[in-house]
């Protein structure tokens, strides 16, 4: 099947005046953190288990990787920085701590996107699970 000549002609001319950026997504998946969160008496008495996942859809840059973690977001560092926001005190709600972590993602210009989901185990013993996804975005999007 061929294009139409003015639909090729379109693509040919915006490929040789604007590259494609190149992308990839980092995950972080079933993260399991004890951490003081929840708005109940019971919940302030002591930490709780939670589960973190995150993707973050990252655009290359100019560098090439050339096998240098210094070329990349590093999950290091976000798994890192999650503990730490941990690790502050008590957190009221699962949509602060999650709030938190999207922008902890996002200090990195590179990172366009983060996806992520913050899960509380041990409210409901019929659940795996309750919490929050969100999605956040570079202000620039």
């Amino acid at each position: 099947m061929e294009l139409p000549l003015a639909l090729a002609t379109g693509l040919a001319s915006r490929s040789r005046t604007r590259p494609v950026p190149k992308t990839y997504r980092i995950h972080i998946k079933d993260l399991m953190l004890m951490v003081r969160i929840g708005v109940y008496d019971y919940e302030k008495q002591a930490p709780q288990r939670v589960r973190v996942n995150v993707a973050m859809d990252v655009v290359q840059g100019v560098t090439p990787f050339d096998d240098n973690i210094d070329n990349v977001v590093s999950y290091d560092v976000i798994v890192d920085g999650i503990k730490a926001l941990a690790a502050r005190g008590h957190i009221n709600l699962v949509e602060t701590f999650a709030d938190g972590i999207a922008e902890l993602c996002l200090v990195d210009s590179r990172v366009r996107t983060v996806r992520l989901t913050v899960e509380k185990l041990d409210v409901f013993p019929e659940t795996d699970g309750v919490g929050v996804e969100i999605e956040r975005h570079q202000p620039d999007l």
